[in-house]
């Protein structure tokens, strides 16, 4: 069997190197491809050294740019590495425009399409993330659901068929991960961070940052902060801030450490070791509830529910009134922050990906993993 997997983001790479390692341990040596949609050949080398994992097969260099040049761009460079590799199937996780290129790029090639943590939905149509995951999903063979929650949401949209609940491989890569973090990291000394007694900070999406009102509104708790907080600052939020002639305000910003984007080993350890997670994206609320760390998700919708249905999650949105409300309260009332912090993980048992390649091989050797004509009305 030989499976490719596409990828162009960090977070990608880390939900998929579980599955990549699975197949190794099972002696397949799979495709590795990387657009470079966030990421030049070598920050991303380096990165995947950092996880213990063999090299890139193909960096197709695609870039920034628009929604559709960037999707158009990756579909074009991908279709040539599929043309010429002609693997069994392609991998791809989440809802990156990345996914939506692999995705389109294999089933146009009739490669069956294998989504990884498939069925998340935020039901909001304006994040191009919700546009990405559903054409994905509809576009794939083979649907590795990570939990019942997302199986029926799949379910309602009308697929049924080659969908597997296997948990979320992102409680492997924490578990995995954590461990490596704790011996290669020293990021708690640099930054001089007590463990527990330091706000984690993670903002980036557009509806955050592409306006002006809404990153005043992001600046505003930031300065209403109750304690010491880091804030890893992606690109785009740094350029926006300056954009906006924010950036002078949030540099001022008393107890507020603002870094370039950590390695993710170093970010791994900060994020366990931390009182509290702010974040607007999805994978941290995830990985925040594995590590027992309480999470309060800077968005006014979640495609990861199931987090806030556990207790260790709350959508505090942009409103700094609510978010101060409950990093006080959690501050305040240590029966509160133990329930937070003891929420139960929604996410599985850490062999997700053992369960995704032992299906793919099973599929594979009944010859069964093909594009279905009747999938496509």
């Amino acid at each position: 069997m030989r499976p490719a997997f596409v990828f162009g983001t960090r977070p990608e790479i880390i939900k998929l190197a579980p599955v990549i390692r699975a197949f190794e341990e099972r002696g397949v040596r799979p495709l590795l491809i990387h657009t470079g949609q966030h990421y030049d050949y070598e920050m991303s080398r380096v990165f995947l050294e950092e996880l213990e994992l063999d090299g890139i097969d193909y960096h197709l260099e695609v870039g920034s740019g628009t929604q559709a040049e960037q999707t158009g761009t990756a579909m074009i460079k991908i279709e040539k590495v599929l043309v010429n590799e002609k693997p069994d199937v392609v991998l791809v996780q989440g809802d990156t425009n990345t996914v939506l290129a692999g995705a389109l790029a294999a089933v146009k090639l009739r490669i069956p399409v294998a989504h990884v943590e498939a069925g998340l939905r935020s039901f909001d149509r304006t994040m191009p993330e919700e546009i990405n995951r559903i054409l994905a999903d509809h576009a794939s063979e083979v649907l590795f659901a990570p939990t019942e929650e997302a199986r029926r949401n799949l379910e309602r949209e009308g697929i049924t068929e080659g969908v597997y609940v296997v948990g979320n491989t992102i409680v492997d890569a924490v578990l995995q991960n954590s461990e490596i973090a704790e011996r290669k990291s020293d990021v708690l000394e640099r930054f001089g961070l007590k463990p527990k007694e330091y706000i984690l900070i993670t903002a980036h999406r557009a509806e955050n940052t592409d306006s002006m009102e809404n990153l005043t509104k992001l600046i505003e708790i930031l300065e209403a902060l109750p304690m010491r907080a880091i804030y890893p600052m992606h690109p785009r939020t740094r350029n926006r801030l300056k954009e906006f002639g924010l950036w002078e305000r949030a540099g001022s910003i008393k107890n507020l450490i603002i870094t370039q984007p950590l390695g993710y080993l170093d970010f791994l350890k900060l994020e366990k070791n931390a009182f509290v997670v702010m974040t607007d994206s999805g994978g941290i609320q995830e990985e925040s509830i594995i590590l027992g760390v309480p999470c309060l998700t800077l968005r006014y919708n979640t495609e990861r529910p199931e987090t806030v249905k556990a207790g260790g999650n709350v959508l505090v949105g942009l409103e700094k009134n609510r978010a101060i409300h409950y990093l006080q309260k959690l501050i305040e009332e240590r029966e509160f922050y133990r329930r937070m912090a003891g929420a139960p993980n929604p996410f599985g048992d850490g062999k997700a990906g053992e369960r995704i390649v032992e299906i793919l091989l099973k599929l594979h050797d009944r010859g069964e993993l093909r594009v279905r004509s009747s999938r496509f009305i």
